[in-house]
């Protein structure tokens, strides 16, 4: 083939394909764009004029300050911050311990004990709904931060498993073997070995169940009916609701705004970790 049409058929396919992402990009930004734009607005101007109009001057910042002390946004991140970071860090310690386990050791029943995590990630979350609320009810967890953390640890378990067995098991047995014979006891040779080098792992789950939890809504509705302990998606679902009827929609768009901010913040910083922990644990 002539190198010259080669070139061009190159150029035009490179061409091509940032057109592509660029037009992505832009889908992605416009809803975030239009909810900042939406934040600084006053009802005349989402009633009287067009949706995607600019906001006016004076910008109502205060729009921010309402939603976050008269619609008690303020209980609503907080409790979202505290079952998230609760239950992702103890998803990473129980998924990280027993995947090493998995990984490194032979033992009778261990296929079995991990393809029982790995059919676990089969069951849809609706089919848990009904016996969880039970058993959450004989323990008197309901309305209780500590029941969503448990069960949000515990739906998170399965996916981390079978992430941090492919990491563990990429790592090569020399260094275990270097760190037995310098003295160092399983639990030594875990957490200052073994753990650190499962990083991009330890990263790569961390992130996923952390925007996973901070998102999720269904079990928040179910197991949580106390407006005190509602979650970030559950008190905007709630707001909604009492907005759409007060015609305040300035503050409802700051308050999704608001709870828009960590997840973007959370993926701009960890990003090239999630990417390379992706690839890391699929490539041995």
């Amino acid at each position: 083939m002539n190198p010259i049409t080669t070139k061009r058929s190159h150029r035009a396919l490179t061409i091509l394909s940032q057109m592509i992402l660029l037009l992505w990009t832009a889908a992605v930004l416009y809803p975030l764009i239009w909810t900042g734009l939406g934040a600084l607005k006053d009802n005349k101007q989402f009633m009287l004029e067009k949706p995607w109009a600019l906001p006016k001057l004076p910008l109502l910042w205060s729009n921010f300050t309402d939603v976050w002390n008269r619609y008690h946004f303020n209980d609503f991140f907080m409790n979202s911050v505290v079952v998230t970071a609760a239950s992702t860090f103890l998803a990473i310690v129980l998924s990280a311990t027993t995947a090493y386990i998995l990984a490194r050791f032979a033992f009778k029943g261990s296929q079995v004990m991990y393809y029982v995590y790995l059919s676990a990630m089969m069951i849809p979350m609706i089919l848990g709904l009904v016996p969880l609320f039970f058993l959450l009810n004989d323990l008197g967890l309901i309305n209780n931060l500590v029941g969503l953390i448990i069960v949000y640890t515990a739906w998170a378990l399965p996916f981390s498993v079978f992430v941090m067995v492919s990491f563990f098991k990429s790592l090569p047995r020399e260094l275990e073997e270097a760190a037995y014979i310098d003295g160092a006891g399983y639990y030594r040779t875990f957490f200052q070995v073994m753990f650190p080098l499962a990083r991009s792992g330890v990263i790569t789950i961390g992130i996923m169940n952390a925007l996973n939890t901070w998102n999720e809504y269904l079990m928040g509705t179910v197991f949580v009916n106390d407006p005190a302990k509602y979650t970030v998606p559950v008190g905007i679902a709630v707001m909604q609701a009492e907005m759409q009827f007060r015609t305040e929609w300035g503050p409802l768009f700051a308050g999704l705004l608001l709870s828009m901010i960590p997840v973007v913040v959370m993926y701009i910083m960890f990003q090239r970790h999630i990417v390379a922990g992706v690839t890391s644990g699929a490539v041995k």
